[in-house]
């Protein structure tokens, strides 16, 4: 019997956390066997500022997505995101002791190990080291170095760096939900992944996916990342507004902002008013839709000139970083009513909303292809990649339980598994290698430190 490959990915966000089981189908598209949905309330900005309460909410979007899917979930690919979040362009070479053999994974793997010494701030990791385009012997411009002959290896890397204390939090509350971590990923390569197409990436774009507590940015150029950021407001600072500006409770403003919400107040008139029920016997209070709108017109513009401030620093008015593709917009914030358009009047590029459907089997609930499941589905897609069999069948579980000696039987398919891996190694480009290196490496440190700290 071959074992199938099923992921698990895990979106630990401000507003929301999404589990999501889903395996590969024979078409090569996603199929999501399950998904489990909590409230979160130990996350602010992107940040576990309360372990238990994220540990409870972990738990029941697990629970939840086991439910749904009858599989039990042993090992999760987590996102990370939050204001601690920071990214940094580096370049760094290596020199061959024999430049009559080929380059290989070794000596990739030594160049990145090289980029792990740098010195950080105190406090902080790198999470990331995303390798761009590589150089031998003053050769530019090289994407896949491996095969080739020469002395001087150079690349030039982008380097995501974030708090260690913040990484090992959230370390900790997968650990002490029941759960292995099997990879951590920065949020917006994860809904890069879902969202964007390749000739996106190549032309050039940048991905803004708009969550409840930050904003986060990914900007592709030639089919490479190029920048990253994470800005600390997303749509809980709207809502925050709404429920100032109109003196009504926090449930009231979310609600308003769902259903009535709208990035562009030109359009409403200036008698639409809506009705919201008055706490407690209180009188009901009417607001004017012209003036919620106007609240949240202004919070946008703020959010999407401080993403714009960033594509700036990135340099795409520079004719060779020109961002041809535009903005893609994603994430629950995407789905405000006109912006789109707003984004569009701003920063005067092409903007469209990101769907992850793209990479879903036909079959899939109309739901998951919600800007809102994007980080959740690319997490899943990043977990095929690894390879990492997450969740494994009840049936198989309670048939595995009275069985004592069984070992031979089992012994068959996993070295199959391990030839088809060996296959796929072979065929794996130098990125999936390098990204699979670290992770393991990396996954090895945070286990190892939480282990210690019991």
């Amino acid at each position: 019997m071959n074992k199938e490959n099923i992921a698990v990915g895990l979106d630990i966000g401000t507003t929301k956390i999404v589990a999501m089981i889903g395996k590969k189908n024979e078409y090569g598209k996603l199929e999501i066997l399950g998904v489990g949905k909590s409230k979160s309330l130990g996350v602010h900005r992107g940040v576990v500022n309360n372990i238990t309460q994220t540990i409870q909410s972990i738990q029941q979007a697990i629970l939840e997505a086991e439910n749904n899917s009858d599989y039990k979930i042993n090992d999760v690919v987590v996102g990370i995101a939050g204001q601690h979040i920071r990214s940094i362009q580096h370049s760094d070479y290596i020199s061959r002791p024999n430049a009559e053999e080929v380059i290989g994974d070794l000596d990739i793997d030594t160049l990145i190990g090289q980029v792990h010494k740098l010195a950080m701030l105190p406090g902080e990791e790198i999470i990331h080291v995303l390798p761009q385009e590589f150089k031998i012997d003053g050769q530019n411009e090289i994407k896949e170095p491996i095969g080739m002959y020469g002395g001087r290896l150079e690349s030039s890397f982008h380097v995501v760096v974030g708090q260690a204390a913040s990484i090992r939090n959230l370390g900790r509350c997968v650990k002490s939900a029941g759960l292995e971590l099997s990879g951590l990923t920065l949020e917006p390569l994860a809904s890069a992944d879902a969202v964007l197409s390749q000739e996106e990436k190549e032309a050039g774009v940048a991905l803004i996916d708009i969550g409840g507590g930050t904003t986060d940015l990914a900007i592709f150029k030639d089919g490479i990342i190029r920048h990253t950021a994470v800005i600390p407001f997303g749509g809980n600072v709207i809502t925050e507004d709404i429920k100032e500006g109109c003196s009504i409770i926090e449930k009231q403003a979310e609600l308003l902002k769902i259903r009535f919400g709208s990035a562009w107040p030109g359009e409403n008139k200036d008698n639409e008013i809506v009705s919201i029920p008055g706490l407690r016997g209180r009188e009901p209070k009417e607001i004017s839709l012209k003036n919620l709108s106007k609240i949240i017109h202004a919070r946008v513009v703020e959010i999407v000139e401080q993403v714009y401030a960033e594509i700036k620093l990135y340099g795409h008015e520079d004719p060779k970083k020109k961002l041809i593709a535009g903005i893609v917009l994603t994430g629950g914030g995407a789905q405000l009513k006109h912006i789109k358009q707003l984004v569009e009047y701003i920063t005067g590029m092409d903007t469209r909303i990101g769907y992850p459907n793209e990479h879903l089997a036909g079959n899939s609930d109309e739901e998951l292809s919600s800007p809102l499941y994007a980080t959740a589905v690319g997490l899943v897609m990043n977990s095929i990649r690894n390879n990492t069999k997450s969740a494994i069948p009840l049936m198989e579980l309670k048939k595995e339980e009275p069985v004592v000696v069984q070992p031979i039987v089992a012994a068959e398919p996993v070295e199959e598994e391990l030839v088809e891996e060996e296959i796929h190694d072979t065929k794996a480009t130098t990125e999936e290698k390098i990204k699979k290196s670290f992770f393991d490496k990396y996954i090895e440190k945070i286990k190892e430190f939480l282990d210690n700290a019991e």
